[in-house]
């Protein structure tokens, strides 16, 4: 399988009052440990999206495999991150999975068994499932492509998602639980 990782880390993290990709955990930025997690992974192509301060977001990225596009229309919302990350993967590829920069629970393992069940059930969708809700990181088939670029505003793939119904495959991650929005949430990552 030919997949596609977007990670989604334009923002300007306004609950958080500072950038939440430049956060340091255990001496390494969640930009950086959400990116360095997906170059280990399985994925053919890892796509990190940035738009607010790209060239320090960028210098986050050194010596890893991941390319960037910038975001110019950040400020709309996550749609506009999911819409300029979906449209940069390559017509080679079989899907896309998209993850956000401030899961500080992330791994290549749990990435690859998103990709692993993507390979067996073709065509559908596959999210990890936290919180009693399915949410990214997900697998979206190239057949998704289309709802995913129809994103418009703060609203993001989990509408997508929700649409699934029945054919949804999760794949249960509670770490997931955990993202990083507010200090208390930084407070527990650490």
């Amino acid at each position: 399988m030919n997949a596609a990782l977007v990670i989604l880390a334009a923002g300007d993290s306004r609950r958080l009052g500072r950038p939440k990709q430049l956060v340091t955990i255990a001496g390494e930025t969640l930009l950086r440990h959400v990116a360095r997690e997906a170059c280990a992974s399985a994925a053919a192509d890892v796509i990190v999206v940035l738009g607010f301060a790209p060239e320090t977001m960028g210098g986050e990225l050194r010596a890893l495999r991941a390319r960037t596009v910038d975001n110019t229309l950040w400020r709309e919302g996550i749609a506009s991150s999911v819409r300029a990350g979906v449209g940069a993967v390559s017509p080679a590829a079989d899907g896309v999975l998209l993850c956000v920069c401030d899961q500080p629970r992330i791994s290549a393992a749990h990435i690859d068994a998103l990709i692993a069940a993507a390979e067996a059930a073709p065509g559908r969708a596959v999210a990890s499932f936290y919180g009693g809700a399915p949410g990214v990181p997900a697998w979206f088939p190239r057949s998704l492509f289309g709802d995913l670029l129809a994103l418009t505003g703060d609203t993001g793939a989990k509408r997508v998602l929700g649409a699934q119904g029945p054919r949804l495959v999760t794949i249960a991650w509670p770490a997931g639980a955990l993202d990083v929005d507010t200090a208390e949430d930084v407070s527990a990552a650490v």
